[in-house]
């Protein structure tokens, strides 16, 4: 949070208005710092990754995954993969939150989208899930489903806006 410290320091940014958004990497990052600080008036998670468990086990790229990122399978090593879900922060979260995911994406499947928004509603935490028809990974390969990611977005920041 140094970084958002610095920005409102310098004056950059306006602290009743803080927003955060990011997807795939961006997405988890965005997961797990809205489990960390409720500084953010409104969140967008897009194609995150919440439980390296269940990625590890139904992504296209799982190979990778089960012999490269943790060490040891998810079924030997729980706890090390659990440790780094962002997942594992969801009792944490206040921030109102919209979660995005393309239909198709075999990178960061629905499910693992599913599973934030879930336990957000669980929680009663505002939140809305957001499926783009036919989007892969990238979200966006057509012009119209980067207008309704872009669309969906900044409405939902909007909402928040003071």
């Amino acid at each position: 949070m140094d970084g958002v410290d610095k920005m409102l320091e310098l004056g950059y940014t306006d602290m009743e208005n803080l927003f955060v958004t990011g997807g795939s990497a961006g997405g988890i990052m965005t997961a797990w710092i809205i489990g960390k600080t409720d500084r953010f008036k409104a969140s967008a998670v897009i194609k995150p990754v919440m439980n390296w468990i269940s990625k590890t086990l139904v992504a296209d790229n799982y190979y990778g995954y089960a012999h490269s990122r943790y060490e040891g399978q998810p079924w030997e090593n729980f706890n090390h993969y659990w440790s780094f879900s962002p997942i594992s922060l969801v009792g944490n979260i206040e921030t109102p939150t919209m979660v995005m995911v393309g239909l198709n994406d075999l990178r960061t499947p629905p499910s693992e989208s599913k599973q934030l928004y879930h336990a957000l509603k669980l929680r009663k935490i505002e939140t809305v899930y957001v499926e783009i028809p036919g989007a892969y990974h990238n979200i966006s390969n057509k012009p119209s489903q980067l207008i309704t990611k872009i669309d969906h977005i900044l409405y939902w920041f909007n909402k928040y806006l003071n």
